[in-house]
């Protein structure tokens, strides 16, 4: 008898994820536990494997879409076996009742079936300008576009199956739409920053597919815009100690196979400055702040062109530099190496991204919501600065500087606050000692 092959809980709290790639085709053989499909979930791309061997005999959902826990995605069995027919066919549609019409629904003149909760998107100037000249009612257009958008040739099409009439005919009657006049203020604001059909119809240029790992980073970038009033602080910091200490112990920590990198210093001062201050280390409610009981830092880590990734260390402030370091190398190797684990990414209460990699000097970090908080790590530079010394009073010196900036949630913090913060992290990475 076929086995359906569903959806499962990736994680605490993951109730869907996007359908990637699947890595059999139908009627394909494949064993017990064999990777079947990839699901990404927060960024994180995961495999299901097989539920029992057999033969792939029906793939029932398409590779981009959205797929929630519990549904069935195909279906397993042996050569030659039907699948139920229940299954194959699509999910039976619910029926919705339409609520009566507002009152100024009732007396817009706009036809009874046209479809009002559906979103329209973005409609170009050049869409509204049509539909404006012949009366055309937006709602009742199918858009062909990406991600159901209205184009001109959409509109047109509509036109010529419709006959409708431009404004001046008659055609329609006395119906005038007021869907387009709607629109002219969202039009007006939002033309300028995207693409008008203009553009589409006679510009050859590249259109690049979102991948889940883009939309994802997109959507949560603009929500946490739009969320905090964000504020940056930006302060140096000294690092000659953690060099010379890196430089002494690297190959002690090397032959337990750990890499002693930057990152773990800057994860054990930031840990620190935490302690110091448990404000940085919270969340914003509307019922009051939310004040974390574990640290758990975010690490950001590049994936080259497909973006970026949090992964997080779990407990920082229970670790030792060793246990840091350690953490920081598994977790950057398995998120390269897409073999992260949805909860891996999950839990963060502060993120530390280094933008300084890639010779950033300074960057002003958009805060991973809902943390309130996030300290971005400039590229390490030798600058000449001023020692001022009691004895030897002030002299210029060569050092090895970095700016660091803590952007943060300026409805949990403060100016002072951050400065304190910071200078907290400043004083733990000037005071390490080479035999610590």
């Amino acid at each position: 008898m076929p086995t359906q092959v569903v959806m499962p809980q990736l994680g605490e709290g993951v109730l869907e994820g996007t359908l990637t790639r699947w890595l059999k085709g139908k009627g394909d053989s494949i064993q017990e536990y064999e990777p079947l499909l990839e699901i990404n979930t927060d960024k994180v791309d995961t495999e299901i494997p097989s539920p029992q061997p057999g033969i792939l005999l029906e793939i029932l959902v398409p590779e981009g879409k959205i797929v929630h826990v519990g549904e069935v995605l195909a279906w397993i069995g042996e050569a030659g076996e039907a699948v139920p027919e229940a299954s194959a066919d699509a999910p039976p549609k619910v029926e919705v009742s339409t609520p009566a019409p507002s009152p100024i629904e009732a007396h817009s003149g706009l036809p009874a079936a046209a479809n009002y909760d559906r979103e329209l998107g973005f409609i170009s100037p050049l869409v509204a300008r049509i539909a404006d000249h012949h009366n055309v009612d937006l709602y009742q257009v199918p858009g062909t576009g990406k991600a159901g958008r209205i184009t001109k040739k959409d509109v047109l099409a509509y036109v010529e199956d419709h006959s409708v009439g431009t404004e001046t005919s008659g055609a329609t009657g006395d119906f005038k739409t007021p869907i387009s006049q709607a629109l002219r203020p969202m039009i007006t604001s939002r033309g300028r920053n995207s693409t008008s059909d203009e553009t589409e119809e006679t510009a050859a240029d590249e259109i690049i597919p979102l991948t889940p790992v883009r939309r994802s980073i997109a959507e949560h970038m603009v929500s946490s815009k739009r969320t905090s009033p964000h504020a940056t602080a930006i302060t140096e910091v000294d690092l000659s100690r953690v060099i010379a200490h890196r430089q002494k112990h690297k190959d002690a920590y090397s032959k337990n196979g750990v890499r002693l990198t930057f990152t773990a210093y800057f994860v054990s001062a930031v840990v620190t400055a935490l302690k110091a201050y448990p404000i940085v280390n919270s969340s914003w409610s509307d019922t009051g702040i939310i004040i974390h009981q574990q640290i758990n830092i975010g690490m950001a880590t590049s994936l080259g062109e497909q973006g970026l990734i949090v992964p997080v260390i779990k407990g920082g402030d229970q670790l030792s530099l060793l246990g840091i370091a350690r953490v920081v190398n598994d977790l950057a190797e398995r998120a390269r190496a897409k073999n992260l684990q949805p909860d891996e990414v999950k839990g963060g209460t502060f993120t530390i991204t280094n933008h300084g990699v890639t010779g950033s000097l300074f960057a002003m970090p958009i805060i991973n919501q809902p943390q309130c908080a996030i300290l971005g790590v400039g590229a390490l530079q030798k600058r000449v600065v001023v020692i001022s010394d009691k004895q030897n009073g002030d002299t210029l010196a060569i050092r090895p500087m970095a700016y660091i900036g803590l952007t943060f949630d300026h409805r949990v913090l403060d100016g002072a606050v951050s400065d304190y913060f910071l200078a907290k992290v400043v004083e733990s990475l000037q005071g390490w000692q080479e035999t610590s």
